[in-house]
C-alpha cells in the first residue's frame, strides 16, 4: 500500500481528520438490525441515507442528517425522513439518533463506535454499536455519485444540496405511463394535524352595560404554558451537539412580525414564558455543565399571533459554531430541539 511518511494512506487520512474519511459507506449493526449508512460531509454538517435491511428486497431507507466535529472526531446523526420501505409496514420502530466516535484502530480500518437511542424517546435504553467503513455499497442511490467523486468536485455544497433534493424526490414517470399518486413521506414526529372545518366552541362573556354579550373563541380562555406543554405533541426539528462552557440561544420571529409569543422548556422545566418574537433576538444562555447527556428543549406556542401558525427561528451559538433551527408550533404541537453533549 502506498504510504505517507511511512504511514498507510488510510491511517494517515484518519490521523489528519480531513473531510474524506467520514464521507463514505459504513456497515454494521445498530439496535440488532443490519445497517448500511452513507454519509457525506458538507462543512460541519452530514447528510446521506441509512438502509436498515434484511436483504436487498427487504429494507427501510431514511434521509439522514447530522454533524461531524473535526476537533473531537465526534459524529452525531439521526434518521429524519422515511423515504422508502419494502415491504411497506404500518409502523417503523428503528429510526434512531446516534452519537459516535470516529476512530482508526489500525490496519487501515475506520470505525464509528458509540451509542444509539430511539429518536422519539431519549429515555429509552441506549444500545452500543460499531460500524466499519466499506469500499462497496449494497444499495445504489443518488449519493453514489457524490461518494465516488467527492474529491473531484462533488464536495461542492451546491452539488450536495442538489443531490439531497433529488434523493428525496419521486422517480420520473416513463413515457406512456400515468403518474401515480406520490408516495407518502413519513416525517418522524411531524404528523400534520388536519384543519378542522367546523368553528370552535364559543364562550359568552357578559360585559356590564353592554347591549349584547361578546362572543369569543374558546382559545381566548387561556391555559397556562405548563398545561400547553403537557397536552401538546412534540415534533423533533433538529439535533444539535453541544460542548464548551455555554449554549446561547437566540429566538426570532421567522415570518411577518405578528405578535407570536412562546414559552421555552428544558428537560420538562420551564425556562421562560411570555417571550414575544420580533426581528430582534430574545437570548437565553445555558451553562453546558448543567446539561444532561441528551436534553430536550421544547418551544410552546402561547399564542399564534395574527397569522397562524407560530413560526420562529432559533439560532444556537456553541463556541465558534452557529446552528439554526426553524421551529413550527401550533395549538396541537410544540417544537422540539435535542441538545446532545459531545464526548470529551
Amino acid at each position: 500500500m502506498i504510504s505517507l511518511l511511512g504511514i498507510p494512506i488510510l491511517a494517515a487520512q484518519c490521523i489528519l481528520a480531513t473531510a474524506q474519511p467520514v464521507t463514505g459507506v459504513w456497515k454494521g449493526k445498530i439496535r440488532s438490525t443490519r445497517l448500511e449508512l452513507k454519509l457525506v460531509k458538507k462543512a460541519d454538517s452530514l447528510v446521506g441515507t441509512s438502509y436498515y435491511y434484511e436483504s436487498k428486497n427487504s429494507y427501510r431507507r431514511y434521509a439522514v442528517k447530522g454533524y461531524f466535529d473535526d476537533a473531537t472526531n465526534n459524529v452525531v446523526w439521526w434518521d429524519e425522513v422515511l423515504l422508502d420501505s419494502k415491504p411497506a409496514k404500518e409502523k417503523e420502530k428503528d429510526a434512531v439518533m446516534a452519537i459516535a466516535d470516529f476512530n482508526c484502530p489500525g490496519d487501515g480500518t475506520m470505525k464509528l463506535e458509540g451509542e444509539s437511542s430511539e429518536i422519539e424517546d431519549k429515555e429509552a435504553s441506549k444500545m452500543e454499536f460499531s460500524l466499519e467503513k466499506s469500499a462497496q455499497a449494497i444499495f445504489s442511490d443518488e449519493w453514489d455519485f457524490v461518494l465516488e467523486n467527492y474529491t473531484r468536485g462533488a464536495n461542492n455544497p451546491s452539488v450536495i444540496d442538489s443531490v439531497a433534493m433529488i434523493a428525496e424526490a419521486p422517480a420520473p414517470v416513463p413515457p406512456g405511463y400515468e403518474a401515480a399518486p406520490p408516495p407518502s413521506v413519513v416525517f418522524l414526529n411531524r404528523e400534520k394535524v388536519p384543519v378542522v372545518a367546523t368553528p370552535p366552541p364559543t364562550v359568552e362573556v357578559i360585559k356590564p352595560g353592554a347591549g349584547r354579550p361578546a362572543v369569543l373563541p374558546t382559545a381566548a380562555v387561556s391555559s397556562t404554558p405548563e398545561e400547553k406543554f403537557s397536552n401538546r405533541a412534540r415534533t423533533l426539528q433538529n439535533v444539535i451537539p453541544v460542548s464548551g462552557d455555554t449554549v446561547e440561544m437566540r429566538f426570532y420571529d421567522n415570518a411577518e412580525i405578528d405578535g407570536d409569543s412562546i414559552a421555552v422548556f428544558l428537560n420538562d422545566r420551564l425556562l421562560e414564558k411570555h417571550i414575544g418574537l420580533t426581528d430582534q433576538p430574545h437570548t437565553i444562555k445555558i451553562p453546558v455543565s448543567e446539561l444532561d447527556k441528551e436534553n430536550d428543549l421544547v418551544m410552546v406556542a402561547e399564542n399564534l399571533g395574527s397569522i397562524p401558525p407560530n413560526t420562529s427561528l432559533m439560532v444556537v451559538l456553541v463556541g465558534q459554531k452557529r446552528y439554526e433551527a426553524r421551529l413550527y408550533a401550533d395549538e396541537h404541537t410544540s417544537a422540539l430541539v435535542r441538545f446532545v453533549k459531545e464526548k470529551n
